[in-house]
This record gives structure tokens, C-alpha cells and sequence, in this order.
């Protein structure tokens, strides 16, 4: 089929069109740049020029597809609030085009504050949109599927690989600026996980599978330590690991206070099981261990 694919340039957009490609499908990627189209095209996608704020650009691509897979997502947290706006108003744009049709969408979001004292599990509801959590992206889906679109959901830990890993690249950014790489008290608390190029085949089986309102658990591993985290980062930066205590995790971590001492931890086990989906990549400590931290 041919897909159109937002963030089809990003970090895990790029893998996906490779996997659809691969995989004997067309795709149709979304790009705002001349090195974008020319990456697509080296790819050997169709470029579809345009970018999240052209609600046009979104119709169109949308309207010229046989499916779509929505990876694209502004991670600027200096204005979160007004990027999942933005994230809204692109996905119900796609939708608007998609209603009364078989044709899928797949929407991204992810396992963060799903459950409280346990993995997060696919039978889970989303977060409640809020002003401290305004990422709306699956209670959109959801929206939409009431509306008559075949919207399904990618729920995404910690995607990573030898050059990016989600919300640990930043944990990466911050040791290099403080000279320490810590984690908070024990350090006990857990990150989900999982390789990018398992990600980029879990969304084509997806796809392929097309089943109006599943919710999918992109997840290899459940439950990586942030201490486990912080100490390979020490290694790869060759800086001290630390602890530090809760009442002054905000004054070290910043933004990234809000996260260093959650447990984002969540099981894929029935997406593995519904999709037949066997993670084989390395792990993230592996993926850490493996880079080249003098090049990034």
C-alpha cells in the first residue's frame, strides 16, 4: 500500500520508511527541507513537501495514501504545551481526510504515567490531557475513532540506538554540562525500552494488521534502572556517577526533574503476542556501552 508518513526524516520516522519500503510498500514522506527531500528520494520514497503547521500539506498527503503513520512530533519542551497543540490539530486534520474509509492511521504516543506501582500494560487508558500532561495525541485517536477513523495507537518508551535514546539523550546532555552523570536517591526507579529498528517493524506489522482502535506497546525492555543509566553514562563520558537527593533533583535536573524520578515502566508482552513482534535489537545499556560519546 502506499503510506504517508509525517517525520518521515526523523529519528524514528526515517527507520519506519525504510521498514515500509523494505517491506514492499510505497511511501509518501512528509519533509520541509531540500536535505529532507533528498534523503527521501536516496531512500527511494515520493516526497511530499510540507510541515506540521501547513494543515493543507497534511490534507493532501493524507487524501494521496492509502494509510498513514503519524511519527512527527516538535520535542522542543521549552514549549510542549503549544507543540501538542500543534499535534492535535495535525492529527485531526489527518483524520478529517480519513473518515467513513478503511484506510488506517497510526498515531504515536507513550507509555509515560500510565499506571502507579506497576508496568503499564496495553489495557491501560491514556493520560488525561491536563495542563501538567498536554499531550493529547491518543485521546485524538480516540476521538477520531468514534468519529469513523481506523485510528490505532503506538504507545513508545525510550527508543533508541548508538546516537539517540529519547529522554536519556538529554540525561547524556546534562552530565556533559555538570561533570556528573546522576540519577535520583537509589536510583531504583525503571525505564522502558526498546531498539529503533524493532520499532520501525512493530509499526509496519501495525499497519499491516489494521485493527480500529489497538493500543500498541512498543517495548523490549520493561524495566531498565535509572542508576544502571546513569552509570553507563558515566563510563562513556568518563565523568563520576552520583546520586542525588529528591528535595534538590529539580535544582540538578531541571525539566528533566519531572521525569528522572518516575517510573516509566511498561510491558509489550500482549503486542508481542497480538503481532508476532519479537524484539532482537540491543539493548539500551548495550546501545550506551556502544557509543562513540566524543562524536555527539
Amino acid at each position: 500500500m502506499k503510506v504517508f508518513v509525517t517525520g518521515a526524516t526523523g529519528f524514528i520516522g526515517s527507520a519506519v520508511v525504510l521498514e515500509l519500503i523494505d517491506s514492499g510498500h510505497q511511501v509518501l514522506g512528509l519533509t520541509r527541507s531540500d536535505a529532507g527531500a533528498q534523503s527521501l528520494a536516496a531512500a527511494g520514497a515520493q516526497v511530499h513537501r510540507g510541515e506540521l503547521e501547513d494543515i493543507q500539506s497534511l490534507r493532501s498527503g493524507a487524501e494521496a495514501a492509502d494509510a498513514v503513520i503519524h511519527t512527527a512530533f516538535n520535542h522542543d519542551f521549552s514549549k510542549f504545551k503549544e507543540n501538542c497543540e500543534l499535534d492535535r490539530h495535525a492529527i485531526e486534520a489527518i483524520g478529517a481526510v480519513l473518515k467513513g474509509s478503511e484506510r488506517p492511521l497510526i498515531v504515536t504516543s507513550g507509555v509515560a504515567a500510565l499506571a502507579e506501582g506497576r508496568a503499564a500494560t496495553e489495557d491501560d487508558p491514556p493520560h488525561p490531557v491536563s495542563d501538567s500532561y498536554p499531550r493529547a495525541s491518543e485521546p485524538v485517536a480516540l476521538e477520531l475513532l468514534q468519529q469513523g477513523v481506523r485510528a490505532s495507537v503506538m504507545r513508545l518508551p525510550q527508543v533508541h540506538d548508538t546516537t539517540r535514546q529519547g529522554l536519556v539523550s538529554y540525561l547524556i546532555q546534562l552530565a556533559r554540562e555538570k561533570g556528573a552523570s546522576a540519577y535520583i536517591d537509589a536510583g531504583l526507579n525503571r525505564w522502558a525500552a526498546v531498539h529503533r529498528l524493532d520499532v520501525a517493524r512493530l509499526y509496519r506489522l501495525a499497519l499491516e494488521k489494521n485493527v480500529a482502535g489497538a493500543r500498541y506497546h512498543a517495548v523490549a525492555e520493561e524495566d531498565v534502572p535509572l542508576r544502571d543509566i546513569a552509570e553507563a553514562i558515566g563510563r562513556g563520558l568518563n565523568v563520576p556517577t552520583v546520586s542525588i537527593a529528591p528535595d534538590t533533583a529539580a535544582n540538578h535536573f531541571g525539566w528533566l526533574g519531572a521525569f528522572a524520578g518516575m517510573d516509566l515502566w511498561a510491558s509489550g508482552a500482549k503486542t508481542q503476542h497480538r503481532l508476532k513482534w519479537n524484539p532482537t535489537g540491543p539493548s539500551l545499556i548495550s546501545d550506551l556501552n556502544n557509543m562513540q560519546y566524543h562524536q555527539l
